[in-house]
């Protein structure tokens, strides 16, 4: 039940950054966001770890700020994998991983969805 709650998080998630950041455009309709969710959370699960490894001196000269970049590349990856989502560079990237990781780590609190 927790994953699927955490799901419809990172779908919401999307739709907040297809509705508000501009450069990102998605697909209409709502199999678009649950696809995109589905792809995003897929390359979180198995690129993100490898990812944190490579880049474990850059994380701990910047204290951990440097996980936003691979949040952002996490969503420039879910972009290449998917036609439904087209994001028009860099800084619209930033923007949406900013966005999604602080929509999903309010839904976690709000929804009791860490692991404790």
């Amino acid at each position: 039940m927790r994953l699927i709650a955490r799901f419809l998080v990172v779908a919401a998630a999307v739709w907040l950054v297809a509705a508000y950041v501009p450069g990102i455009e998605v697909q209409k309709g709502i199999g678009s966001y649950l696809v995109i969710a589905l792809i995003f959370s897929l390359a979180n699960l198995l690129v993100k770890p490898v990812l944190k490894l490579l880049s474990f001196p850059l994380l701990l000269l910047t204290l951990g700020l440097f996980l936003i970049v691979i949040n952002a590349a996490m969503f420039g990856l879910t972009a290449l994998l998917t036609n439904r989502l087209d994001v028009d560079g860099v800084g619209p990237a930033f923007i949406a991983a900013l966005v999604i990781s602080a929509v999903t780590w309010v839904g976690d609190n709000v929804l009791g969805l860490k692991k404790d």
